[in-house]
């Protein structure tokens, strides 16, 4: 099938790469001009294990183009995916859909024949009805389809070649049987084909966006709880996920969620809701306390260094807001690195995705490029993100400092051991060792 992916970002760009790889055609545009000429290099804008070598794959065996004519990519194509992205707007929780809409008057301007027009950006529900109200005037020439994407940054491509399920949305028949085709090389895998309502799709993905979101902060409150308690958090986690009503998945205690999805789509989901005037209060308090969380955790520190951060040499090991990936959306480093410096502390660190542009103007914050650079000479080490390469450090040969302590935020480590290697250690939701 010939497929045009609209908008060249995480998800239309994993989604187009792994599209051309079962076989279709597909063209990927977009308006950023540098970002189309890298992927014609065949160099991803996105760190994604994997995406580098299949981009390079699918491009010499031309199933898979890269272009900034919108023009050419619609009329040329039967099936428009539009990935653009749905922030929100800024100082409200409501979602901007202006990239959609834009992209929706370009698909309307330039569609000459007819054409199936799937969203997968993650939209309110009833974004389906307005796309429909902008192509009115062309309405026989197309179909609207709600096709929410679940790629887990670190894992989309293993995600979009064996997932969970496929959820469409359409309120036409017929459209299903496209879909079903479009998607039978993964379907014939074993994936579940699920079909409902177009406002049904489009609230699947909030909904379980909101409950995964809902499933970390839960744990992470209990965490609290068992620190006063001294209980271990992952004695609970593992006691609740076993009971396959609950399952064990996102019941690890840690740092507030972060990344491209669950803060704005919790938000989102609100607001839609309120919309419709109905009050989801358990939503709102899992925003609220996601919130608090970076808050508590930077308490901490002060609790284990104490009130005077001034000249204190502090390494953070990863800061993305999680590992194999080089998103930094709404990473509680974004919060925890500035306070610290406001406060006087000498700042380090060090993510595997290379430095980041967020703290390059902040003073007393300096990257570096290995654990042991990083770490030498450090007061505490925080260990934010869960990189494979932060598992099994020897701290005491990386730090040369007789007095370093260990804020593990990943539970990575056993308090046991620390302790046995004389190492002062502190972690989340378990009884310090110490």
């Amino acid at each position: 099938m010939k497929l045009c992916m609209i908008g060249t970002g995480y998800v239309g760009l994993v989604s187009g790469v792994c599209f051309a790889d079962i076989g279709n055609q597909v063209v990927c545009v977009d308006k950023d001009k540098t970002k189309i000429d890298k992927l014609n290099f065949g160099v991803s804008p996105i760190y994604e294990p994997g995406l580098d070598e299949l981009i390079k794959k699918n491009f010499l065996a031309k199933r898979l183009s890269f272009t900034t004519n919108i023009n050419k990519a619609i009329s040329t194509s039967d099936i428009i995916f539009i990935c653009v992205g749905t922030p929100t707007r800024k100082g409200s929780i409501k979602v901007d859909l202006s990239f959609v809409n834009k992209c929706t008057k370009d698909i309307f301007k330039y569609s000459k024949r007819k054409k199936i027009i799937v969203t997968k950006s993650t939209v309110p529900v009833g974004t389906g009805d307005e796309i429909e109200k902008i192509l009115k005037k062309k309405k026989k020439l197309f179909t609207i389809i709600s096709n929410p994407e679940f790629l887990r940054e670190g894992e989309a491509i293993r995600d979009f070649r064996y997932p969970d399920r496929i959820v469409i949305g359409s309120n036409e028949k017929k459209a299903f049987n496209t879909m079903r085709k479009l998607y039978a090389p993964l379907i014939n895998k074993g994936s579940k084909f699920f079909t409902t309502s177009r406002r049904g799709a489009e609230l699947i993905k909030y909904a379980s966006n909101a409950f995964l979101a809902t499933k970390i902060t839960f744990i992470n409150e209990l965490a609290n709880l068992c620190e006063k308690t001294g209980v271990n958090i992952e004695d609970i986690s593992l006691g609740m996920g076993a009971d396959s009503r609950i399952g064990g998945r996102f019941l690890r205690a840690g740092p507030a969620y972060g990344g491209s999805c669950f803060p704005k789509d919790t938000k989102g989901l609100v607001s839609a809701a309120d919309k419709f005037k109905i009050n989801l209060t358990v939503v709102k308090s899992v925003i609220k306390s996601n919130q608090e969380r970076v808050n508590l955790l930077t308490q901490r520190i002060h609790k284990i260094l104490g009130s005077n951060l001034r000249n204190k040499n502090i390494s953070f090991l990863g800061v993305t807001f999680k590992p194999n990936t080089d998103d930094m959306r709404d990473s509680s480093s974004l919060k925890m690195i500035p306070y610290l410096c406001k406060k006087g502390a000498k700042v380090r660190y060090y993510d595997p995705s290379g430095e980041k542009n967020e703290f390059k103007k902040i003073k007393n914050c300096k990257y570096r490029n290995n654990i042991k650079s990083s770490c030498n000479g450090a007061d505490l080490i925080i260990l934010l993100t869960e990189w494979d390469e932060f598992k099994s450090i020897d701290f005491k040969k990386v730090v040369k400092n007789t007095k370093f302590k260990v804020f593990d935020l990943r539970n990575l480590y056993s308090a046991e051991e620390m302790k046995k290697n004389k190492i002062k250690y502190y972690s989340v939701g378990r009884p310090d060792a110490n």
